[in-house]
């Protein structure tokens, strides 16, 4: 394993707790495999067996859900060190829920089943983050199923800007989504997502630049959530 993917690796939540210099014998250890893609190359297609989990080392992935109709939905973008396919190789239908494509030249390193098993049976430091790992999931799983119970689209916004606050722990923090991605996560058309963002600063509740968010009114954002229930 070259020395600057184990760097990488230990951005990941997998490998943070575990020492740099045991970071090479952990790997000898195992079987994985390192594969480059390039730019809109397809890494797994909806309905393929998944029995290994990806780590982006280099690049940039999307994991897309493509209709019929051609239309592709962006569900995730995943950067450096982030993983995919953790939640579906222990699971009973064990194939890809969606399309993942590289949005950039990418490098992806995959650890296959046996080898992840190996892994939690002897290293109590990987088994701890596998198992943060998959409550992380739970709990993103669990805040999209909370922004599916709010019905408007003023409702949405204010959730999610709510939980960027308590996430950053800040009343000014940074957009980490273009205003494209979060349309599509929020599940809102891009125009009325924009038209929403102006409403709540003309309303003196937020103010916004293109890559940063303000909330001047908490009180007031929290009291659309609260109407809402």
């Amino acid at each position: 394993m070259k020395k600057k993917f184990l760097n990488i690796l230990q951005h990941c939540i997998l490998f943070s707790k575990i020492d740099s210099l045991k970071m090479d014998n952990l790997f000898s250890s195992i079987n994985y495999s390192i594969k480059e893609y390039d730019k809109d190359e397809t890494i797994a297609i909806e309905g393929d067996l998944c029995n290994k989990i990806g780590i982006v080392l280099n690049g940039a992935v999307e994991i897309q859900k493509i209709y019929e109709s051609g239309k592709s939905l962006t569900i995730a973008t995943l950067i450096e060190g982030k993983i995919f396919g953790e939640a579906i190789i222990f699971s009973t239908k064990t194939t890809y829920p969606s399309t993942i494509m590289a949005c950039t030249k990418a490098i992806i390193l995959f650890i296959p089943k046996d080898s992840i098993m190996h892994l939690c049976s002897t290293n109590s430091l990987f088994l701890n983050g596998f198992m943060s790992l998959l409550s992380n999931k739970i709990l993103m799983l669990n805040k999209r199923l909370k922004n599916m119970s709010y019905h408007t689209i003023r409702e949405k916004l204010s959730n999610y800007i709510l939980e960027e606050h308590e996430a950053q722990k800040n009343l000014t923090f940074k957009m980490n989504k273009s205003k494209k991605q979060l349309s599509e996560m929020l599940g809102i058309p891009r125009p009325s997502l924009s038209r929403e963002f102006i409403k709540l600063r003309e309303e003196g509740i937020i103010d916004f630049d293109r890559n940063s968010i303000t909330i001047l009114d908490i009180t007031a954002l929290k009291s659309i959530l609260e109407n809402a229930e």
